[in-house]
């Protein structure tokens, strides 16, 4: 058993470190006092998010890459795991490659860590490995039926961890987050996708662009027939990951032979129509609908809940879907004016 993380000055490897929220994630850590070592392989991330900190460009299957990192900084503590390819509609397109990326080299990666040692894993999981066809909440316990290849990598993942804590080479935390929207308040990092793929994402592009904003799929079992999403502020995610390595071993003792999931959402559910609504108030006009066909690999949706003591990870969200909005709004046009051929 490695000895018990201390919660300041703790040096924490971040896959995918230089994405959207694994950048969120790092600053989080260095506002907590932590250090972040940041390795990516820049496919989706973004350099320039990883300014400042130690950074290794390089895939997380990478023997090499992964055995230097690990040799200039043997005081790692814990490794959080945001690599990840994360786009529904492309997973079901290209299934091999999914499950290339973001199984196979997670199981090199774990193996790695395992050889060199590094045993604590953090594992940014999805919501979306539930059985979410009614619409409602989910805790921990909940049946699981991920509905796309993106959904069953994860599921995938989540079962590597378990029966590689089960034997004893690691200890892992999974965290099955909902809908994350925002970004940084401080506008460090923020979302950078050329066509995004979230509901929050495609309403700027629409309203940038002055088209219609495409409700995909009306007739789901939700209030308003459009589906229903746990949308929580990417700051609240990052600063939940913060909490998670702090109390890393308590959560390992409260869960199941050295492994543990746990939800992070808000515990209320949102329409995406009500989030067209919410975005319209932002803006200060309404924004146009056109309803259409469900996409490959849609679910209904669902909202957080938990089983676990909320005192057991110390962490509770601190921001709305509108201040979602607000700072996803700031963020792009800094973005905008950083990028200007964006």
């Amino acid at each position: 058993m490695p000895p018990h993380l201390s919660t300041r000055g703790l040096k924490v490897l971040v896959t995918g470190g230089a994405g959207f929220i694994g950048s969120t994630v790092c600053s989080a850590l260095v506002d907590a006092g932590h250090v972040p070592v940041v390795l990516d392989d820049l496919s989706t991330g973004r350099r320039e998010f990883a300014r400042g900190r130690a950074f290794y460009e390089g895939d997380i299957a990478d023997g090499t890459v992964v055995g230097r990192i690990l040799a200039e900084h043997p005081d790692i503590a814990c490794t959080i795991h945001c690599a990840a390819a994360i786009v529904v509609p492309e997973s079901v397109a290209e299934p091999l490659d999914y499950y290339d990326n973001n199984v196979a080299r997670s199981v090199r990666l774990f193996g790695l860590l395992a050889a060199h040692g590094k045993r604590r894993v953090l594992f940014s999981s999805s919501a979306s490995i539930y059985a979410a066809d009614h619409a409602g909440g989910v805790d921990e316990a909940a049946p699981l039926a991920p509905g796309s290849p993106y959904a069953r990598t994860k599921a995938m993942i989540e079962r590597v961890l378990a029966d590689a804590a089960a034997a004893g080479a690691l200890e892992a935390v999974s965290l099955r987050y909902f809908n994350p929207i925002g970004a940084d308040p401080l506008l460090r990092t923020g979302l950078a996708m050329d066509r995004p793929s979230h509901a929050l994402g495609r309403l700027i592009e629409a309203w940038e662009s002055g088209t219609p904003f495409a409700l995909t799929g009306v007739d789901w079992p939700t209030r308003d027939g459009t589906g229903l999403r746990d949308y929580v502020h990417v700051w609240d995610l990052a600063r939940a990951h913060v909490r998670a390595v702090e109390r890393f071993d308590d959560l390992i003792a409260a869960g199941r032979e050295g492994h543990l999931a746990l939800n992070l959402g808000t515990g209320r559910g949102t329409t995406v129509r009500e989030l067209v609504e919410a975005f319209g108030r932002a803006v200060g006009t309404p924004v146009p609908v056109v309803e259409t066909a469900r996409r490959p690999g849609d679910v209904a949706g669902a909202y957080a809940r938990s089983r676990h003591d909320p005192a057991l990870l110390g962490w509770r969200p601190e921001l709305t879907v509108a201040d979602g909005i607000r700072h996803a709004l700031a963020w792009r046009e800094r973005w905008l004016a950083l990028n200007p051929a964006a």
